[in-house]
């Protein structure tokens, strides 16, 4: 789909900020470029759209060079979204959605009738689109910033550091709604970060670059944390790299232990600690020993759903105040309790095995 070819970029004063750069991005997988700050990732993902130039090289969309193409027409095919969303404070939300189409020539009803579609795509209200930028928290003038970039149904949408500005909650649940929109949408998405773990939790395969412009390694993140190239990419990862992993490591065949439940209103005597649960058998909380009702009852921890990866099992168990993590169904209901050292076990198998 983009494919970089001895792509370099030198700045004023001789500064190397993209170096002998060769990669392909795929079709319809998120690529993340990763790394420090002046490593030339953001230079690499302007250079798709024509916002830089390249001094020597080729940049192919498809197999045609980015350079024969006019670079307004180009930029209308792709969808951008930068770090401070970019509106237009003047224009109201559907307008600034609107406005690729408007360019491209589409009628305004229609890019409206669009940008209103859109509004409800980027899970955001209706009544939204008659404000105006100002009057939108950060987190929405970011969705906003998504709905603008899809508007003219683009197959490759560009996007540097565009959830950096948030606070670390919202920036979460925007990461989780782009992999949302990205599971039904299936675009060819590049995505800048300075942040590694952002960059393991969106990226389908991940370009670390590192100072000088130099690509360090891309690969899987699953292969980048287990397996780095150079003492760079594992400085960058951190020395936590190994828990990281886990995050791509199936629990299945993790034995889970079964708990000792109380519902509300039944005799809650007992030595040891257990787990109350509501009607439909999901967790409430803990009941440590000597608590007698739910007015003793401890909560936190974080649940582990079957299925799911062992860094969830071995979060679960490690934050649960009983020192026993909670692992649910599907539908919420406890499934058993998860055991810190039977995790490690598996994972010491898994590694011999």
């Amino acid at each position: 789909m983009v494919r970089f070819s001895n792509v370099s970029k030198r700045y004023g004063g001789g500064h190397l900020a993209v170096a002998s750069l060769d990669l392909d991005i795929d079709r319809g997988a998120v690529t993340v470029f990763v790394g420090p700050s002046g490593c030339g990732k953001t230079t690499s993902l302007r250079m798709i759209n024509r916002m830089v130039e390249p001094d020597t090289g080729t940049v192919l969309v498809d197999g045609t060079d980015v350079s024969r193409r006019p670079a307004a027409a180009l930029r209308r095919t792709m969808g951008y979204v930068m770090q401070s969303g970019g509106l237009l404070p003047h224009r109201t939300v559907l307008d600034n959605i609107a406005t690729v189409p408007r360019l491209n020539g589409v009628p305004k009803a229609q890019a409206r009738r669009r940008a209103q579609e859109l509004l409800d795509v980027v899970g955001l209200d209706q009544e939204l689109g008659r404000r105006y930028p100002a009057q939108l928290s950060g987190g929405q003038q970011q969705r906003v910033g998504v709905a603008r970039a899809l508007a003219a149904d683009p197959p490759i949408l560009l996007m540097d550091e565009p959830f950096s500005a948030v606070d670390p909650v919202v920036r979460a649940e925007l990461q989780q709604e782009l992999l949302r929109l990205q599971r039904q949408l299936a675009k060819t998405i590049v995505f800048v970060t300075h942040d590694i773990d952002e960059a393991m939790v969106l990226g389908d395969k991940v370009a670390v670059f590192a100072s000088g412009g130099r690509l360090a390694q891309y690969a899987p993140p699953a292969e980048i944390l287990r397996a780095p190239v150079d003492d760079f990419v594992a400085a960058f990862v951190g020395r936590d790299r190994g828990f990281r992993a886990l995050g791509f490591e199936s629990a299945d065949g993790l034995q889970l232990e079964p708990a000792v439940t109380v519902r509300a209103g039944e005799p809650a005597g007992g030595a040891g600690w257990r787990l109350l649960v509501d009607d439909d058998g999901r967790p409430a909380g803990w009941l440590p020993p000597g608590a007698r009702d739910r007015r003793g009852m401890v909560t936190g921890g974080s649940l582990f759903v079957l299925g799911s990866s062992l860094r969830l099992a071995l979060d679960s168990a490690l934050s649960s105040p009983s020192g026993k993590g909670v692992a649910v169904d599907a539908a919420g209901t406890v499934a058993g309790l998860v055991d810190a050292e039977a995790v490690l076990r598996l994972i010491d198998a898994g590694r011999t095995g």
